[in-house]
């Protein structure tokens, strides 16, 4: 099995993650976008079945420079939603982690337009890069929500979904699973986006996501902060 690359209400006044914010989508202008997020919100009107995934992963003209990040959040909709995250998509994850969250909540939270997701390690070393700790504690849009370790390993179902979504750069969907948990937590959705990933310091690091349809300022945010 390939092994994983190691390369709240959250305090938004911990300087680490001040540094890194940006204006929302909302702040920046009156009407808000959401383009992406409303293809995400669609999902019970998506084709179930590797024809999305077929239909996503064709050729098409480059819109976004090399450098960007690739995002991944999938989960079935009953369970848990798994964040991966990758230099190209046909790379093994740097990073990948479930979050203790309900797919269904995300998708709640969506509604928003706005999302901050912030990842906070505790860990006191200053030998690794923010990015390869391991216990985390996860923040969405200021609530704390729990607990989640860094995954040195894919599952076979994260390999699963890592695979189909190979020939994908960006979209959103229903996958088809690999097992019965599809009759039982729901469909296998996933939404894929390219992040602009910067460099706050050695604590810190956040990803934007780029909006394809060029509408401003992105709609969803991953920090990373390690506080001491």
């Amino acid at each position: 099995m390939p092994s994983v690359h190691s390369s709240p209400c959250y305090p938004m006044e911990n300087p680490a993650l001040l540094s890194l914010l940006r204006p929302t989508s909302k702040e920046k202008r009156s009407k808000p976008s959401g383009g992406f997020f409303r293809m995400f919100k669609l999902f019970p009107l998506l084709t179930s079945g590797c024809k999305m995934v077929a239909l996503l992963g064709r050729p098409r003209r480059p819109q976004i420079g090399d450098s960007a990040t690739t995002g991944t959040i999938f989960g079935y909709r009953k369970g848990r939603v798994s964040l991966a995250i990758q230099d190209d998509p046909h790379c093994v994850p740097m990073f990948i982690i479930e979050l203790p969250m309900l797919t269904s909540l995300l998708h709640k939270e969506m509604a928003s337009d706005v999302i901050r997701i912030a990842l906070e390690s505790e860990t006191k070393t200053h030998k690794k890069k923010v990015m390869e700790e391991f216990v985390w504690a996860v923040y969405c849009n200021g609530r704390k929500i729990g607990y989640s370790i860094r995954r040195k390993q894919m599952s076979e179902e994260e390999l699963h979904v890592m695979q189909l979504l190979r020939g994908v750069s960006m979209g959103a969907g229903v996958l088809p699973s690999q097992s019965e948990k599809d009759s039982a937590e729901g469909e296998l959705t996933y939404m894929r986006a390219r992040f602009e990933r910067v460099v706050g310091s050695k604590d810190s690091e956040a990803l934007y996501m780029i909006n394809p349809d060029g509408a401003g300022g992105p709609e969803l945010s991953i920090f990373f902060v390690r506080v001491h």
